[in-house]
């Protein structure tokens, strides 16, 4: 396993936009080639265990690649455990202030697809569901701690759960079941994709996680990038890549849009 991405240097941003006081308040815009936009806007939570040792600028290669392939990228910060304003619902509800600035934002084409790795991957499928975010096609979850009870149980990321959300799940099972995005109703489509040799968020939280939807929640899917661990997914070296567009791109052509059950 290489992790040589996370401090892989790219390109600087077009543009950084500050959208509140905290240092957190903040999102990277990468533009495309005029000639090459594909007139959505693709926005990226970056992971980390939601802890403060990783930040947004972890995911410049694959924002830089994005926008190459002719995205809008918004690049999302958010506050993380032991930081102003981290932990639960403080995280949540910077990512919507954040997002909503970005929507508002004239530049950037309304329609969206989230893409979010690791802890990342479960904040975009809890904004993928509820109808939280407006005009959102869809998301991409890669390795995502996507079921929390498996996340628990598998101890991710040194029990990272129970220190983001100030508790174990008997301790504080309010704040565990308002932030679980399998108790949440599912309203956009979400693809999870998980690496084959991911030893650090394993395929079987996303299968839980899909496993916990019902035919009044958009669809989920799952799939495996062969050959990939948890940092090739936001690698856009490596082929896991191409499986990435390929789900952001089946979502802005036509399986995405709010769901809206019979």
């Amino acid at each position: 396993m290489s992790d040589d991405v996370m401090s892989r240097p790219a390109r600087q941003p077009d543009r950084t936009e500050v959208t509140g006081p905290e240092q957190t308040d903040v999102y990277d815009v990468f533009e495309p080639d005029p000639h090459r936009a594909r007139g959505y806007t693709v926005a990226l939570v970056h992971g980390g265990f939601w802890r403060p040792t990783h930040d947004r600028t972890h995911l410049g290669p694959l924002a830089e690649a994005l926008s190459r392939d002719g995205f809008h990228v918004v690049n999302l910060e958010y506050p993380r455990t032991g930081m102003p304003g981290g932990g639960w619902p403080g995280t949540a509800d910077a990512l919507l202030a954040n997002l909503a600035a970005a929507h508002a934002d004239t530049d950037l084409p309304d329609a969206v697809v989230l893409v979010g790795h690791s802890a990342g991957g479960l904040l975009v499928t809890w904004l993928a569901s509820e109808d939280r975010v407006p005009d959102l096609l869809g998301a991409v979850a890669l390795g995502p701690v996507a079921d929390l009870a498996t996340a628990d149980r598998l101890h991710l990321g040194d029990d990272a759960a129970r220190a983001f959300l100030g508790g174990s799940p008997d301790e504080v099972p309010d704040v565990w079941a308002a932030a679980d995005p399998g108790r949440q109703r599912l309203t956009a489509p979400v693809a999870l994709v998980s690496g084959e040799h991911d030893d650090v968020v394993p395929p079987e939280v996303a299968e839980a996680y899909a496993a916990t939807r019902t035919e009044d929640d958009a669809k989920a899917t799952t799939a495996l990038a062969r050959g990939a661990d948890h940092f090739d997914l936001v690698d856009p070296e490596h082929p896991a890549y191409l499986l990435l567009l390929a789900e952001v791109e089946e979502l802005t052509l036509g399986r995405g849009g709010p769901h809206h059950p019979a």
